[in-house]
């Protein structure tokens, strides 16, 4: 089926975009919605801060992730998630690896959107269900001009130290990012097992890193 140039295009930055949450004392009981706002809203004025973000420095924007974005993300339970069934099956270390590999992928393939932010403004819209659910959807209105773009988050209220909500998911347009690399995960695994797909994805990395 033929790609929606459109849709890739925005897909790719607001990919960006998400990639950047910053990490920022927070309160346990913080409402989703208010979440998702502040984060959106820091992002958004920190990439216009940073020119080197902006035009892409893989290295400020790896140091970034690691620094101040994981701890916003429930990265475990995405890269599970986009590994799919095999995930139950992986080693210790084998799960290590995907973690590492998939975190790497994600930040050097968006990194060179960045430097398309500008004007953005988000809407947060009001919340479908209950604030009291542990797991939800916050759904945004991403306006640059006249165009508006769909931003969904799948959040997971997480309990113990560092409790608050996280993100383990991201639509955008009506693209879930982890289930489109759960269908090309599925396919390396498929035809070369987990190592085979962690192979694939140290080979992606390093391919890019060239560039």
């Amino acid at each position: 089926m033929p790609v929606d140039r459109t849709r890739l295009r925005c897909l790719v930055l607001f990919l960006s975009v998400w990639m950047l949450l910053p990490l920022a004392a927070r309160a346990e009981d913080e409402a989703p919605e208010a979440f998702v706002k502040r984060v959106s809203i820091d992002v958004l004025e920190s990439i216009k801060a940073d020119k080197g973000m902006r035009n892409g420095d893989v290295n400020r924007v790896m140091a970034l992730v690691d620094t101040r974005i994981m701890p916003n993300l429930d990265f475990a339970r995405m890269t599970a998630s986009a590994v799919g069934p095999a995930w139950r099956q992986a080693s210790p270390e084998q799960r290590t690896r995907l973690q590492e590999e998939f975190k790497i992928l994600l930040t050097r393939t968006y990194s060179g959107a960045l430097a398309q932010v500008g004007d953005q403004s988000v809407e947060v819209k009001p919340l479908r269900g209950s604030a009291d659910d542990k797991e939800l959807v916050v759904r945004t209105d991403v306006k640059n001009g006249g165009d508006v773009i769909q931003m969904d988050y799948r959040l997971v209220k997480t309990p113990g130290q560092g409790s608050g909500w996280k993100i383990y998911n991201l639509n955008v347009m009506g693209v879930w990012l982890v289930d489109t690399y759960r269908t090309q995960f599925a396919q390396e695994i498929n035809a070369k097992g987990l190592d085979g797909l962690i192979a694939s994805l140290s080979d992606r990395n390093k391919s890019n890193a060239k560039k």
